[in-house]
């Protein structure tokens, strides 16, 4: 008869746990309980990383360059964004240290691992409707990830799950940008 999850104790013994951290501690946070697979973890944090931080500079660019007789709000909403894009990326390079990797800032590779694309815009309307763009790749891409993630790295995924929340409020406060000036509907 197969064993089911009542046939198994819920908790490990405290000198089996005790035993299990004192082997192997070179690998700190990933231990034998650790269900996910730490090199493709770490492969696929580096392009989120890389988003991340084309997203910083995009939005900084872009609160630096704004012009317009509405400017200032967006400007000041860019600059908010580039700091949370940021935040960001320090919780996913300090995600690939924990998993024992070391996070990639090269800038000579940034893009080519970025989810978005550096895009800037000639005017207002047009950067606003490229970080809005972004957002949305962002969007998908957070969503897949935090699917692929689900049980075996919950740590990754609740990271994920983070960002992602606040890749919402970003495309929405696009959107709204877009409506307010005049180029969506609303």
């Amino acid at each position: 008869m197969p064993s089911t999850s009542a046939d198994q104790p819920f908790l490990t013994d405290v000198k089996t746990l005790r035993a299990r951290a004192r082997s192997q501690i070179e690998t700190g946070a990933v231990t034998e309980t650790y269900l996910g697979d730490a090199a493709r973890t770490i492969e696929i944090l580096q392009a989120v990383l890389a988003t991340e931080l084309v997203c910083v500079l995009r939005y900084t660019q872009h609160a630096i360059v704004a012009t317009g007789l509405a400017s200032e709000g967006v400007k000041a909403e860019f600059a908010q964004h580039a700091k949370e894009e940021q935040a960001h990326a320090m919780s996913v390079a300090e995600r690939i240290n924990q998993l024992g990797g070391a996070p990639d800032f090269n800038p000579d590779s940034l893009t080519g691992r970025s989810a978005s694309q550096y895009q800037t815009g000639a005017d207002l309307a047009a950067m606003i409707r490229e970080n809005l763009v972004a957002e949305r790749i962002a969007i998908d891409h957070y969503r897949e990830l935090i699917r692929y993630f689900g049980d075996n790295d919950p740590a990754t995924r609740v990271m994920l799950e983070s960002i992602l929340a606040v890749e919402e409020e970003h495309a929405s406060d696009m959107l709204d940008l877009l409506t307010i000036h005049g180029h969506v509907k609303g």
